[in-house]
């Protein structure tokens, strides 16, 4: 089992006693100057990661309705522009670069009219599929909380239907548990339905925890360690033949350390 860790979860020479990889987590880098990449930060972060010899994936900037999130790396993919593919040319090109096998991007926003955005979604996500495939690295497509209605694929049928239309070999699924725990209020049972339905398509995990339902904060999605809020990660061993990195997308070394060990007992 590969634990990894997303950037923002603690310094460096923490992480590395904890876990063996680090999700480049774009957005909260400040490696960006309003929407223009500063090449020099981002060497500096490079450099650091060498030094602790931690493999890579990349999580690519998307769209965010919390304050905090840089407004410049705003990425929604069912209304993509210039703009837009440039930053995600950015993250993958990154990813070519330091050998990540993954780029994680998200799902679009709905907006007034479904259909429309959901079609254009697939076409843009068509169009990153083909760039990834250029550079060699994969896509992973991650479901979002049900408990806010303005995204897409947060169901499984739904995400699984969207790599099934774009048909790509480098389009799949990161399966974010917490998520999907939002999505199915907290029952075990629906979790595990959702588990089956994506299971051809996962080549990346999410792992985080919450109590299964909306709240004002972040819609419930409250990134807490695995084992403090309700979800049931043993959903996870429907996954026999997954190989791939089990990502803890929480805030803190300790939570990576609790984590872990509620994943061990689950697993």
């Amino acid at each position: 089992m590969i634990f990894g860790a997303s950037s923002f979860a603690g310094p460096l020479a923490d992480l590395k006693e904890h876990v063996g990889l680090i999700e480049l987590y774009i957005p909260k880098l400040g490696i960006y100057n309003g929407s223009a990449l500063e090449t020099e930060k981002l060497e500096e972060i490079l450099d650091k990661i060498s030094i602790y010899d931690f493999a890579c994936t990349v999580h690519a900037p998307y769209s965010a309705a919390d304050p905090k999130y840089p407004s410049a790396l705003q990425v929604d993919t069912a209304r993509m522009g210039e703009r837009e593919f440039a930053l995600m040319e950015e993250s993958i090109t990154l990813a070519n670069r330091i050998g990540a096998q993954i780029v994680v991007l998200h799902p679009g926003r709905v907006g007034s009219d479904r259909e429309k955005a959901y079609s254009s979604m697939v076409k843009n996500l068509s169009a990153l599929a083909s760039m990834a495939e250029d550079y060699g690295v994969m896509l992973g497509l991650e479901n979002k909380e049900g408990t806010d209605p303005s995204n897409f694929c947060s169901e499984a049928e739904e995400l699984f239907r969207t790599i099934e239309t774009v048909n790509s070999g480098h389009l799949k699924a990161t399966f974010d548990i917490g998520h999907a725990n939002l999505t199915c209020g907290g029952n075990s049972e629906k979790l595990r339905t959702f588990v089956r339905t994506l299971q051809k398509h996962i080549i990346h995990l999410h792992l985080h925890d919450n109590n299964g339902q909306w709240t004002e904060k972040y819609d419930g999605d409250e990134h807490m360690a695995p084992g403090k809020g309700c979800t049931d990660f043993s959903a996870l061993k429907l996954l026999s033949g997954y190989r791939g990195v089990y990502n803890l997308e929480v805030f803190s070394v300790e939570d990576i350390h609790f984590g872990k060990k509620t994943l061990e007992k689950s697993l």
